[in-house]
């Protein structure tokens, strides 16, 4: 499954540092998150909703309508 975090923060011209500060993670791990090499949790999915003001569907690519 290919998720759109990385293009959500790009459309927003937010740095991987200033997410990570927002999921309080570190930056390395939220990059793996964005490659797909580690799963998203779900506390950090919803969080991300929050912050793109968006649903956890389109994060996840369930659905194209943001």
């Amino acid at each position: 499954m290919k998720l759109r975090i990385r293009d959500l923060r790009e459309d927003n011209d937010y740095t991987q540092k200033f997410v990570s500060e927002y999921l309080m993670c570190d930056q390395s791990l939220y990059s793996k998150y964005e490659r797909g090499e580690r799963q998203l949790p779900l506390d950090f999915a919803v969080k991300l909703a929050k912050l793109y003001e968006t649903s956890i569907d389109y994060i996840v690519g369930i659905t194209d309508k943001k």
